[in-house]
């Protein structure tokens, strides 16, 4: 195991994450989180739409970076 892998558990199986792998896992989680709060702003709360998307679209410039420095870092 190289100095920067991770050992995780799960469901009783050990994954082993690498720096990449977990770039890869924040980016993805990021960007869900982006297009949720982009969809929460215009479906549930319409007056606070442009905030809620803002917000969402700045979680996704940052997943965006995250996927960019995979392999970089």
């Amino acid at each position: 195991m190289g100095k920067l892998e991770r050992k995780i558990a799960w469901f009783g199986t050990i994954i082993f994450m690498n720096k990449n792998s977990i770039f890869g896992w924040a980016s993805f989680i990021l960007t869900l989180l982006g297009i949720a709060l982009i969809l929460l702003g215009v479906l549930k709360y319409p007056d606070y739409a442009i905030g809620f998307s803002v917000v969402g679209v700045g979680f996704i410039a940052i997943g965006w970076a995250f996927n960019a420095l995979k392999g970089r870092i």
